[in-house]
């Protein structure tokens, strides 16, 4: 049954919630004057695209994409595209404002953008897709570019999907250095050693860091807690396999038809398995059958919801057991589910922060490629550790500053948490380079 349905009474549009996580942090930034806010706010540009292809059953279908530019202040846009039946504009245009945070709470030269295709990649041929693919870069011609606006992986897309997009671009503008013009590229195309990876990688050095810096009372590592994680596509099966490396104790999974569980931690690599014989996690051998409403209720020390938006809601919040809440996924988490997670002691590491490690690696790529170098994995990966950690104090910090100034007036707006804390960096810093640059003309 779709949110909007359990959840009645709840703001579910995305882009509302987008708009009021900004908010809720912009109150704190008296300094910035309503023009510039409402300027901040809102996105640059959203292209709506409908085209034809000829599908492979010899049928003509008509798809409707959309590509939302939210800021490029900080330098070009960067975002995924992602292709999925419910993929909404305003869909679009939160996960482009969503990036345009991101980048700036990791404080790399990006700004925000997001596409999405309506379609079902599940009941088209890869025939279909790459047709898909190329004609909706091609009718987006220069609205992307190196340094005007990248695309990347996001949901049902993935390295494949990035080389049709680069060739396709290729072929539209021969005789330069293209590279860069999408990340998330195969390694031999490109792309970047420790790219896979890096969403989670990134969320465990996130997570790492905030544990020692006390964010949970008495846990000052992963290192044999439990963990129970809701996705298990790129970010969650990654995630399960770096955070149990790292000694926690995975002891849930799911993915869109079902979950499992098994209390003294699941085999991973059988799991793994599972998923590429049969489609699905559920039904492994020697675990229990979960739903995907289960898995967010486990009793676990760490929950990292790794699927889709709106997954934590006002209607089952209260069931959430864990001692600390990773969003691996954008919006997993409503702004009425915040408070109710805030008044029970769960603290969450918001989105913008805790998946930030792709976007990470994606710069890390497009600066190679620009250089026409490719780096060690490992040398990926400590950069990576590196920014995750320097971030995670930042939004730290920041977090420290606001309650300090808040307490010395007399608390009139309330304490911050991480996710308004992230916001309020994240705002601040692209404020002060739009007005360093100047409102042109």
């Amino acid at each position: 049954m779709p949110a909007t349905k359990r959840a009645i009474g709840e703001e579910l549009n995305l882009f509302r919630i987008a708009q009021l996580q900004f908010d809720n942090a912009a109150q704190y930034l008296p300094e910035l004057g309503p023009g510039l806010i409402e300027f901040l706010k809102s996105p640059n540009r959203t292209v709506t695209l409908e085209f034809p292809i000829a599908t492979e059953r010899g049928r003509v279908k008509t798809f409707v994409g959309y590509r939302v530019l939210h800021n490029s202040v900080r330098g070009p846009g960067k975002g995924g595209i992602r292709y999925h039946p419910d993929v909404t504009e305003d869909e679009v245009r939160a996960l482009a404002s969503w990036m345009t945070w991101k980048c700036a709470v990791v404080d790399i030269p990006f700004g925000g953008a997001k596409g999405g295709i309506i379609c079902n990649p599940k009941r088209l041929s890869r025939k279909d897709i790459r047709r898909i693919t190329r004609r909706f870069i091609s009718e987006l011609g220069d609205l992307i570019g190196p340094y005007t606006d990248v695309p990347a992986p996001d949901v049902n897309t993935n390295s494949e999907t990035m080389a049709w997009i680069y060739d396709t671009y290729t072929m539209l503008h021969p005789g330069k250095n293209n590279l860069p013009v999408v990340t998330g590229k195969p390694v031999n195309i490109g792309g970047s050693l420790g790219r896979r990876e890096a969403t989670a990688r990134g969320c465990l050095f996130v997570t790492q860091r905030a544990l020692r810096r006390g964010i949970v009372k008495g846990m000052k590592s992963a290192k044999g807690r439990t963990v129970a994680i809701q996705g298990f596509g790129n970010a969650g099966a990654i995630a399960a396999q770096l955070f149990s490396e790292a000694g926690a104790i995975v002891v849930a999974v799911s993915d869109s038809q079902g979950g499992v569980f098994r209390e003294q931690g699941l085999d991973l690599e059988a799991i793994a398995r599972r998923k590429q014989t049969s489609g699905s996690v559920a039904g492994a051998r020697g675990t229990r059958k979960l739903t995907n409403e289960q898995v967010l209720g486990l009793p676990c020390d760490i929950l990292i919801p790794a699927a889709l938006e709106n997954q934590i809601r006002v209607d089952n919040a209260t069931d959430v057991q864990a001692k600390l809440v990773v969003e691996a996924a954008n919006g997993p988490t409503t702004p009425a589910a915040d408070e109710i997670l805030a008044a029970r002691g769960i603290p969450v590491i918001p989105d913008i922060l805790a998946n930030a490690g792709g976007v990470t690696v994606s710069f890390y790529e497009w600066v190679q490629n620009v250089e026409n170098e490719q780096w060690d994995e490992a040398e990926v990966n400590r950069r990576l550790e590196r920014r995750m950690i320097r971030a995670t104090d930042a939004v730290f910090d920041e977090r420290a500053r606001v309650n300090k100034q808040q307490k010395a007036a007399g608390n009139p707006m309330g304490s911050v948490d991480l996710r308004k804390a992230a916001f309020i960096l994240a705002i601040r810093r692209v404020a002060s380079v739009t007005l360093e640059r100047g409102i042109w003309p």
